[in-house]
């Protein structure tokens, strides 16, 4: 079995396809894993690491006024995360990861673990939440996965 990164490249490859990534509480890992497979510059355009909701604003033009009605973690900010990388890469795909990492930093409504991730192409937006266990590795390392899965579900669909 291919590792998720290999098999998200030759999908891209196949429709001839470039994605732009966002990346927010996996801080690179996504792109990491990309860029482990040879040939990915064949289809990964660019990535960012948004850390803050003013690069979210500054960078992938994710309004402020959707940041303080959602915050930093929902479903409306990991779309137009999404959305905003795939102008930024000038990209037929886009995917984005936000979330809350720990061990600090959850609430009630938004424990440690929370993840919201989305992946974008002409017509077509789905998200994901999911909820992960472990520490801040642990996170990282699920989320980074989960993102990889759904962006090729979307792929293989479309």
């Amino acid at each position: 079995m291919k590792p998720l990164e290999e098999e998200v490249g030759e999908l891209l490859r196949k429709r001839q396809f470039t994605l732009g990534v966002a990346e927010s509480c996996t801080g690179g890992l996504i792109c990491h894993r990309l860029t482990n497979v040879p040939g990915s510059s064949d289809y990964l355009e660019r990535g960012v690491v948004v850390y803050s909701n003013r690069a979210k604003v500054e960078l992938l033009d994710v309004p402020s006024a959707l940041l303080e009605a959602h915050g930093a973690v929902s479903q409306e900010t990991a779309e137009a995360m999404a959305r905003g990388v795939r102008a930024l890469a000038r990209s037929e795909v886009g995917v984005a990861v936000t979330g809350v990492a720990g061990p600090g930093g959850g609430s009630a409504a938004k424990p440690v673990g929370t993840v919201f991730m989305a992946v974008t192409s002409p017509g077509r937006t789905r998200c994901e939440a999911h909820r992960f266990s472990g520490d801040r590795l642990a996170v990282k390392a699920q989320a980074a996965e989960a993102a990889l899965a759904l962006l090729r579900r979307h792929l293989l669909e479309g």
